[in-house]
């Protein structure tokens, strides 16, 4: 079957490796045929070279990962030892191996749900990270009247300010040095900010502070702490994605003196939360049109995973499909 191996940074190598035999899945293991796969900001550390904090990458050389580091798939189902999945199923979901750009791969069945079939692969693609959003989103207090700013507004960010604004936000802020004026107001965003976050906080007055921060940039220090000092006083900040260090130093004074929550964590309860991105996507049947404004052939993978490293206006996520 094909793969394709990092086998240095920048540079992806396809190749020809053993196919997965259907007898050998474990119990609650699926095998799927690849239709789609979505790339990540957390999968970009990896195609740098970088050892990120992906569970997938064990620090091993890049070109001993078969299918490193696609995790967003979208599959069909060529055999199954979980009870939920048949044979034929399109799912969507997690790559538990971080390995998905691979032509069959195997999976954690409970990381995996089936989807609107009116949705083409590439659109279903958007299934997984709005499943996350909606989990984080529920460890939130009620956003119905807050203010609501989303430092970040590339794939995630700009998923975080729809799904705040059907959720009831009275004003959503959208904050980054990317041209985002002319996509921000049809995911919710009320106030498009184009500028980094230390610039933004630095012009913030102490009444426009927000009830809720959302740091959806992730893979740097910084910005964590340019959330906490613009969170009004009384307000959650949300720290979302892999963070590239294991220490982030914040303002310990600011979290006290102005009563503030930090909340992060994983998204747990996946096949539940992919159901409820379904569910969601239905009910807002403009929103994946919208998200995926790329699309390549799996053949095109480099060329995908390059122009996701280069900062563009207009481009929000990028799927790769099967040719």
């Amino acid at each position: 079957m094909w793969c394709y191996r990092l086998v240095a940074p920048y540079t992806f190598e396809r190749v020809t490796v053993p196919e997965p035999a259907p007898n050998g899945l474990r119990d609650g293991q699926v095998l799927l045929k690849f239709l789609a796969a979505g790339i990540c900001g957390s999968d970009i550390p990896g195609f740098k070279g970088v050892q990120g904090r992906l569970p997938g990458d064990t620090g091993a050389l890049a070109a001993e990962m078969a299918g490193f580091p696609i995790h967003e798939i979208v599959g069909e189902v060529l055999a199954s030892a979980h009870p939920d999945h048949r044979l034929g199923d399109r799912v969507v979901g997690w790559a538990s191996g971080f390995n998905g750009l691979m032509e069959f791969v195997v999976s954690d069945g409970g990381g995996l749900a089936p989807y609107d079939p009116a949705l083409s692969p590439a659109h279903a693609v958007g299934l997984q990270p709005l499943a996350c959003i909606l989990y984080a989103v529920e460890q939130l207090p009620p956003l119905t009247g807050k203010r609501v700013a989303v430092i970040g507004q590339g794939s995630i960010g700009l998923l975080f300010s729809y799904v705040a604004k059907a959720a009831g936000a009275q004003h959503v802020t959208g904050v980054d040095p990317i041209y985002r004026d002319d996509i921000g107001a049809k995911f919710g965003v009320d106030t498009v900010v184009r500028s980094t976050s230390d610039r933004w906080v630095a012009h913030l007055s102490p009444h426009d502070k927000p009830d809720v921060v959302i740091e959806a940039v992730g893979h740097q220090v910084a910005t964590l702490n340019n959330a906490v000092e613009a969170t009004g006083f009384g307000g959650t900040v949300f720290y979302f994605g892999v963070p590239d260090d294991d220490s982030y130093p914040i303002s310990m004074r600011t979290m006290l003196r102005n009563n503030l929550t930090l909340k992060s964590g994983v998204t747990l309860e996946r096949r539940r939360v992919l159901d409820a991105a379904d569910a969601f996507a239905r009910e807002h049947p403009d929103l994946l049109g919208m998200y995926v404004t790329h699309t390549f052939g799996v053949d095109e993978t480099q060329d995908a995973f390059e122009f996701a490293c280069r900062p563009t206006p207009g481009r929000v996520k990028i799927a790769i499909v099967a040719s």
